[in-house]
């Protein structure tokens, strides 16, 4: 029995060079259309995911069997129902997602009349535009990857269009596209360095906060446990000198006061403004400073360790501190930002005496936790009440977490009303928000002022770029409690029960991929490298690239030379730039006309020679065609004769396998014949 013979690489490229040239240019778009619209899956709806690839699939078929595309019904058909299902998904035909969500299925739909040259140039049009409708949503180097890929595909497929002679090989015309695309490199890094930046570049106003990740202004208890299923990065932090210990590295973000027995939430006081808390914040010691790569999280405040006492710098946006030190900047945070900030681990902040606004910390919804309640009664008939015996109770709610039999996990199952009285007495295990909440519960029944802070603790250090990273997954709670003479303290409840969260750098890590499981399995070491890699190189591209910001293009110009850089300077150097690069073109372009073909030239000579003589022969005349026309119009015979011999060698040199001649010598011996001086006969 013979096995059937596997395709080799040629007998694919054979197969390939026997399609009709239509049939295989048309295939290959459509290739590349469906490589595009890919990249988009996961930002449109299922709905126009199916469409698009029925759309395509469709027309390959019709190419292949060389079946008529269809006709205006079908495409009208198609479009109206296009528009009823995105305004059925958006509620609006406009905006961003309905907008690539059109974009999207239009660019299939006109591939069904792509019939002629006009039409393709459409499409190509199209599928540039749909291009950047991918930076919308993500600016990651994978995606900008992706985006290269396409959009080398779309030259191949112009280069086609443009040679419409012939079956040129589809490596040959990719060929031709990667090197248009390097000659255009340069013009895209000058562009790219020197045109003046619009920040945010890839936003759209009204694009919602669809998509969000990250830490909520709001929280509810299980909330920040889901958080630890995202392994993605939030902020990347390099310390100018020595890391803090893993201990001190609290990211700070928004603190929840109000508990309405199911949901914190950010403090609504009641008092009036001269009435409120303030930060009071003083410090000691020497500052540590640092800088911040912070991901978007759409969310108008910054993360910095606790306690920044300068506004962080960032590039076109002012931040401004809460009294609860909270830095907010004036608008969402939607791209990436890098910001520089110095904080003092060691501070003190609050007031230092009972004040009327603290009756917000400690308010308690009723008819919630009545075993809590209970607890921290039995808690004052052992160690008092009042400010004097607070470090006590405080000490001994602690104690009980060490003790008590309490465990730290992902996984603590579902929380019913009672959130305090289950953690306390019968489930007794916890992520760190289920602990901070119950903490905080159990401190406001002890008359103890108490809020929760959230925020980042913690990271990870990255050997390849020395970057500290911190993943959404370091997401964490903790309480402040106010003590008299102290003001606010952090306790921080979840190292009491698992001191290794806080001290070292152990977290709880959710179930990976296959792939991530057997590779870390196999290998461990090697993964994590690969890992670090990866993100180092992510990294760079968001330093260097994304984060290009206006003042790094004026620190450009100051490291050119200029004392007080303006954007006049700028726009000086981008015009300057651009003469110089039009003159260096021209320049090429002259050089490049002369450097043409010589054997061409030579015989352009012989062309422009015989025209003085009154003989024209065509612009297009061979060799031999010239030696026929001069033997017929000349009446020298024996020049005649030179001329065609020289003549018939110039074509040799040309075509034939092996000439004795050389273009030079043919070139000196046309420049030693003595031309004669009378006129062709009529």
């Amino acid at each position: 029995m013979k096995l059937p013979l596997r395709r080799s690489a040629s007998s694919r490229e054979n197969w390939t060079a026997t399609l009709p040239r239509d049939t295989r240019d048309t295939l290959f778009l459509l290739a590349v259309i469906a490589w595009v619209v890919m990249m988009q899956v996961p930002h449109i709806p299922g709905w126009c995911s199916a469409l698009t690839a029925c759309v395509l699939v469709w027309r390959a078929s019709l190419t292949l069997r060389g079946r008529p595309l269809p006709g205006w019904r079908w495409r009208i058909g198609l479009l109206l129902v296009t528009l009823a299902a995105t305004w059925w998904t958006h509620k609006t035909l406009l905006g961003r997602d309905a907008g690539v969500t059109l974009i999207v299925v239009l660019l299939a739909l006109k591939t069904l009349e792509l019939r002629a040259r006009r039409d393709a140039f459409v499409v190509f049009f199209l599928g540039f535009f749909t291009l950047l409708t991918h930076f919308f949503y993500s600016q990651s180097l994978l995606t900008a990857a992706g985006i290269l890929v396409a959009l080398l595909g779309l030259l191949t497929a112009v280069v086609n269009a443009h040679m419409p002679v012939g079956h040129p090989p589809l490596r040959q015309t990719a060929g031709i596209a990667t090197r248009l695309a390097l000659l255009g490199a340069p013009i895209m890094v000058v562009a790219f360095m020197l045109f003046p930046r619009l920040s945010p570049l890839w936003g759209v106003p009204g694009d919602g906060m669809d998509g969000r990740s990250g830490l909520s202004g709001k929280m509810r208890v299980g909330q920040i446990a889901e958080l630890v299923l995202d392994d993605r990065i939030a902020l990347r932090v390099r310390f100018d000198g020595p890391v803090p210990p893993q201990r001190e590295l609290y990211f700070r973000g928004p603190v929840l006061t109000d508990f309405d027995g199911v949901e914190w939430k950010p403090l609504r006081s009641t008092f009036p403004p001269h009435m409120e808390l303030q930060a009071n914040l003083t410090f000691a010691g020497e500052p540590i400073r640092y800088e911040v790569t912070m991901e978007p999280n759409h969310r108008p405040w910054v993360f910095v360790l606790e306690a920044a006492t300068q506004a962080p710098e960032l590039q076109g946006l002012k931040a401004f501190m809460t009294p609860e030190l909270q830095w907010f900047v004036r608008r969402p945070v939607t791209e990436l930002v890098r910001y520089r900030a110095e904080s003092h681990t060691r501070f003190r902040h609050g007031p230092l005496e009972p004040s009327l606004a603290l009756q917000d910390q400690i308010a308690l919804p009723a008819g919630f936790n009545p075993r809590t309640l209970a607890f921290a009664q039995e808690l004052r008939r052992e160690h008092g009440s009042g400010p004097q015996s607070a470090p006590a109770l405080i000490e001994a709610a602690l104690n009980r977490l060490r003790t008590g039999g309490y465990t730290y996990t992902l996984d603590p199952g579902v929380y019913g009303q009672h959130t305090a009285d289950e953690f306390w007495f019968d489930r007794k295990e916890g992520f760190c928000e289920h602990i901070a909440s119950s903490f905080v519960i159990l401190m406001r029944a002890l008359d103890i002022p108490a809020r929760i802070v959230t925020g980042y603790q913690g990271g990870e250090l990255n050997a390849v770029d020395g970057y500290w990273t911190v993943r959404q997954r370091d997401a964490h709670a903790w309480a402040e409690v106010w003590l008299q003479g102290q003001g606010w303290v952090r306790v921080d409840p979840t190292s009491a029960v698992s001191p290794s969260r806080i001290g070292s750098f152990e977290r709880l890590v959710a179930p990976q991929g296959a792939i991530g499981a057997a590779l870390g399995t196999l290998n461990p070491t090697l993964a994590q490298q690969l890992r670090d890699v990866w993100e180092a190189v992510n990294n760079g591209w968001n330093q260097w690239v994304l984060n290009y910001t206006q003042g790094s293009q004026l620190d450009l110009l100051k490291n050119l030379g200029f004392e007080s850089p303006s954007w006049t300077d700028l726009a000086y150097v981008l015009i300057g730039v651009v003469v110089l690069v039009s003159l260096a073109g021209a320049a090429w372009a002259l050089w490049e006309r002369q450097q043409h073909d010589p054997w061409l030239r030579t015989l352009a000579r012989v062309r422009r020679r015989l025209a003085a003589l009154g003989i024209e022969a065509g612009e297009h005349a061979t060799p031999r065609e010239l030696a026929r026309v001069a033997s017929a119009q000349l009446g020298d015979e024996l020049f005649t004769q030179q001329l065609s011999a020289w003549l018939l060698r110039l074509e040799a040199l040309r075509y034939a396998p092996h000439s004795p001649d050389t273009l030079a010598a043919l070139q000196k011996q046309f420049q030693q014949m003595s031309w004669p001086e009378r006129q062709a006969t009529p």
